[in-house]
């Protein structure tokens, strides 16, 4: 909800490729429905995160110069809170919130950035860039490191920043004070696979990387004591009756609010994977996969309360809303909004 308790949606593009910029959405409290309430113009804002305490949406710049944006929310729109701040990195694809700290990932220049917030919440140049060193056995995609997300874990005591570059997971710690970023543990996955986003289960001991360059989640245990993360297995999100013909890209994952099931995007195929929890959190099973009601799903959003599923489809340029069954996790097309070359939604 924005701060007039209205529930919104906000739903990042690529200007670039004929966006509008970010597109405010009221959010029909019993159905789920989006309705466009207002475009604020940003370049290329592919992904968004959102401060509800503060009332700041922020935003990437993907540019080659690479910057943040943010918006102070109103009911019906946002508000400019001063000019994009650079990164220190090119080609933002991620960012997220740990304290008084903006972290964004960097995929075309490979690094993390850390930018300290003013109290009314807007961002300053990075206090502290870290820059990955490695690279992948795919040429044309892991030539060298590329940072894909940058997220804390649910302790907030450590930032896990994911490359599909590099194939691993580093681990890092973040100095309060000065913002400077210190690897401590870096998790290898199978090499080729191209990890891309990771969602935590919300019991905050199981974390589920989601790989690009291969569809499959691995499932890995988290343990926030030691700050190390252990891959215990993995998993298709692609079924096996898709045309060979068409690769599948994953996106997104993203797990339920109660903990049963994990959902990720799968560009190329154009679905929606439903993974259950039901064995234990540690071992998800593919159960499902659906259309995501357009092309090429690159983000995906769950409501708190774990009824409703977004997909941004970028290609269709529409947001999709899908009721999730109770009973199997199952997704189900429910309506949509027209929102051209959308990347991104977030609730709030």
């Amino acid at each position: 909800m924005d701060r007039s308790g209205e529930p919104r949606a906000y739903i990042g593009s690529f200007t670039s490729a004929g966006g509008r910029g970010i597109t405010t959405a009221a959010v029909d409290p019993k159905t789920g429905a989006l309705t466009a309430l207002s475009v604020t113009a940003a370049e290329d804002p592919s992904y968004l995160a959102l401060a509800p305490s503060a009332g700041v949406l922020y935003a990437v710049n993907e540019t080659e110069r690479g910057a943040v944006s943010a918006f102070r929310t109103t009911g019906a729109g946002l508000a400019p809170l001063g000019a994009a701040v650079r990164v220190g990195g090119s080609g933002p694809t991620h960012l997220s919130l740990t304290g008084r700290r903006l972290l964004t990932a960097n995929y075309t220049s490979g690094s993390v950035s850390s930018l300290p917030l003013a109290a009314d919440g807007a961002p300053a140049g990075p206090s502290h860039v870290l820059s990955h060193q490695g690279s992948g056995p795919d040429a044309d995609r892991q030539e060298g490191p590329h940072a894909h997300q940058v997220l804390p874990d649910p302790t907030g005591r450590w930032v896990l920043s994911v490359d599909l570059g590099t194939d691993s997971v580093r681990v890092c710690a973040l100095d309060p004070a000065t913002g400077e970023l210190r690897v401590h543990t870096e998790t290898a996955m199978r090499a080729g696979t191209g990890p891309r986003h990771l969602a935590f289960h919300p019991e905050g001991e199981v974390a589920y990387v989601l790989h690009e360059l291969e569809p499959q989640v691995t499932a890995c245990r988290w343990n926030a004591a030691s700050g190390r993360l252990e891959p215990v297995g993995e998993v298709p999100v692609a079924s096996g009756g898709a045309s060979a013909a068409v690769r599948a890209y994953p996106s997104a994952v993203v797990a339920s609010p109660d903990g049963r099931f994990v959902w990720a995007a799968v560009r190329g195929a154009d679905t929606i994977a439903t993974l259950s929890l039901a064995d234990e959190p540690g071992r998800p099973r593919l159960t499902a996969a659906v259309g995501c009601g357009g092309d090429w799903p690159r983000d995906l959003a769950v409501d708190p309360s774990g009824t409703r599923l977004y997909a941004a489809n970028e290609r269709s340029g529409d947001v999709t809303w899908f009721d999730v069954d109770p009973l199997t996790g199952q997704p189900h097309r429910a309506g949509s909004l027209a929102v051209p070359a959308a990347s991104c939604v977030v609730l709030g």
